[in-house]
């Protein structure tokens, strides 16, 4: 029971990973608090955790827009309240947004991406971190993206934002390391959730041919399961992983099991964050 006794919130947890990473961390001893825009969905969501629960751990649920300073800032009154505290923010809010070349996109969905995947990000951290600035201790677990780290043509609001939180969580790891705070990011690997659905009903018209061709791959094959990015979420979240921040982990490709014999090599490297290639790195001289 790696999260016994902790209590978690947990945002877009009313379906896809987000509902996995719930499922994981009550499986684990934690108390939750679930929040998602959609209200009926949530509700279904929450039923369904509280009967794999048991009545062992608290199953909580409310409906908010991340979005929305007000929402936010009651969602976190209410989690601090109804659970009787916080250790542990999960951020899986998040959408694709609009899908086609950028200057024809209609530019409030753009925005609307962003304000979610970004700002809700932003926001919802700051809304906890006083509480975990005072407890002197905490685990923030933001979503990542494959837009994070590669070029992703005709999906430029979610590229664009989830890069930037990759930036806010490198950025805001450094802000609150002195209070024992950490905050990494999660690639949870190629998954079949609605967002892949939303590419193939785009059509490769809207997100490109060769988007489209791996989508239809990804969802003949199977894609990445949920569980396994919910499994490092359990670990980012858990004391097992104290010492580790300021990260973008794949869930898929990187030893995470045992970055905890390597916490001290982290501490002062550049691994697993976003850089710039240099010419030398590639065995070019252009100087």
């Amino acid at each position: 029971m790696k999260l016994a006794g902790k209590r978690a919130l947990i945002t877009g947890a009313s379906q896809g990973f987000g509902l996995a990473v719930a499922r994981a961390f009550i499986a684990e001893g934690a108390d939750v608090m679930l929040c998602a825009r959609s209200g009926a969905k949530l509700a279904q969501s929450q039923k369904e955790l509280s009967q794999v629960a048991g009545g062992r751990t608290m199953v909580l649920a409310m409906p908010a827009d991340v979005s929305d300073p007000d929402d936010v800032a009651r969602l976190v009154e209410a989690s601090l309240a109804e659970l009787g505290g916080l250790e542990i923010l999960v951020m899986s809010a998040g959408v694709y947004g609009p899908k086609g070349p950028v200057e024809q996109v209609d530019w409030s969905e753009w925005s609307r991406a962003v304000a979610i995947n970004l700002m809700g990000t932003v926001l919802t951290c700051r809304a906890v971190l006083p509480h975990l600035k005072a407890r002197q201790s905490g685990k923030i677990v933001l979503l990542s993206g494959g837009g994070a780290t590669k070029g992703l043509p005709y999906l430029s609001a979610y590229a664009a934002s989830k890069a930037a939180v990759v930036r806010f969580c490198e950025t805001l790891a450094e802000e609150v390391r002195e209070f024992g705070i950490t905050v990494n990011s999660v690639a949870p690997g190629a998954l079949n959730t609605r967002m892949l659905d939303e590419v193939l009903e785009a059509g490769p018209e809207r997100v490109g041919e060769k988007f489209f061709r791996q989508a239809v791959k990804q969802k003949e094959e199977g894609g990445t399961p949920l569980e396994r990015g919910a499994s490092l979420c359990v670990f980012l979240a858990s004391p097992e992983s104290d010492g580790i921040t300021g990260r973008l982990i794949s869930a898929v490709w990187d030893p995470w099991e045992s970055l905890p014999g390597r916490a001290d090599e982290l501490r002062d490297s550049d691994i697993y964050t976003l850089r710039r290639i240099i010419p030398g790195e590639r065995g070019k001289v252009w100087s």
